[in-house]
């Protein structure tokens, strides 16, 4: 198990979960940047995407690699830990300290599998709190997040409006689409089709699906991507070799990256809390929750800046501009950023000057706003 701060709530301080169950005990792991300030105004929570993990901006334990967002979080970057306490967690479900389906059931002192109860973006960002809360700071100066991570961040919003003075949603929707869920169901149905998986049991009999869930991760990792950066990264060349073999080894660059894609996620990741997040991004629907999408955001009181990039074609920009009409109906402080990038989804985690400025700049204007 890797080095990480772990909160653990008790059995007298169960989580209640929108399945209708109550958790406990339950633990969440984090990493922290940076320092809090003596007035405890300048914390920023970090929220990680499907795959991530609570390593943001350090070196990670099990892959050795620099922070999934080591590029944005640091001494002098967009969110400075010069100025700003960046916290990041675990999500609720997850794998890497985090309670989640490969945690042991205290009820049964064998790891959870399927009987670990479905979980929800809300339940995830309900842990988050509780986390917030225990750490004694009032209310965040910052939530920001890209993909799932921006979901947590407009749930953050509309749930604890007192709490978010500012929140940056990156490359996120307000709700999961129809083709995102039908992508995600691909992925599950990979995983649970592997002989290894057995009924979710495969941590008793010392196994893992790792076939099904790289295959999982494969399909999903395309989407990620656009057809541009596909192309000028592999085109259509050969892996080795100067000719086709006519047989379905990775004869193509692009078959042997996604190969390699999928098996270095095997070690890092566990294959039920795979199935378990994926599913809690379908059932987001902020909208359906909240009685219409500017209902969710009436209460709102943090001033937003929202980004989307012009080649995301798994949440693209016209989501985006549906939060921020959304936000605008409501008469909430909202800017909008539209970054011009062939890098699709995943450019929210590559290097994007405009994407750095924008969120170095908001920042800074909301901290001169809140006296930082």
């Amino acid at each position: 198990m890797p080095v990480s701060a772990i909160e653990e709530f008790g059995e007298n301080e169960p989580i209640q979960l929108d399945c209708g169950h109550d958790l406990a005990p339950f633990s969440i792991a984090y990493q922290t940047y940076g320092k809090l300030n003596e007035a405890r105004t300048n914390a920023v929570l970090i929220c990680h995407a499907l795959t991530g993990d609570q390593y943001a901006a350090d070196t990670h334990p099990l892959t050795g690699k620099p922070g999934w967002w080591s590029r944005m979080i640091g001494p002098g970057k967009p969110i400075d830990t010069d100025h700003y306490f960046v916290i990041c967690t675990n999500v609720l479900g997850g794998c890497m300290g985090s309670t989640g389906p490969a945690s042991l059931n205290p009820e049964t002192g064998r790891p959870y599998g399927l009987d670990f109860p479905v979980i929800t973006i809300a339940d995830m960002v309900r842990a988050q709190e509780r986390l917030i809360e225990r750490l004694g700071i009032p209310s965040l100066f910052a939530v920001v997040g890209g993909s799932m991570g921006g979901m947590q961040v407009l749930e953050w919003a509309a749930s604890y409006p007192e709490k978010v003075f500012s929140a940056i949603p990156i490359a996120t929707a307000a709700r999961h689409s129809s083709q995102n869920i039908a992508f995600h169901e691909v992925g599950r149905q990979a995983v649970m089709a592997d002989p290894d998986w057995r009924g979710g049991r495969y941590l008793e009999a010392g196994v893992r699906p790792r076939k099904g869930l790289a295959v999982a991760r494969m399909a999903a990792h395309i989407t990620y991507l656009s057809d541009e950066a596909l192309h000028r990264k592999f085109g259509r060349n050969l892996q080795d070799r100067d000719c086709v073999t006519f047989g379905f080894d990775a004869d193509f660059q692009v078959e042997s990256y996604l190969r390699h894609q999928g098996m270095s996620f095997v070690d890092r990741f566990d294959a039920n809390s795979y199935l378990y997040i994926t599913r809690a991004m379908d059932y987001f629907d902020l909208a359906q929750d909240h009685g219409g999408l500017a209902q969710a955001f009436r209460k709102a009181r943090s001033r937003f800046c929202v980004v989307s990039f012009t080649s995301d074609w798994l949440y693209p920009t016209r989501e985006s501009r549906e939060i921020v009409q959304a936000l605008n109906a409501v008469a909430a402080n909202v800017s909008f950023v539209e970054i011009e990038s062939d890098k699709g989804h995943d450019a929210f985690l590559l290097h994007e000057p405009e994407l750095f400025d924008a969120v170095s700049g908001f920042l800074s204007a909301a901290a001169e706003r809140r006296g930082l």
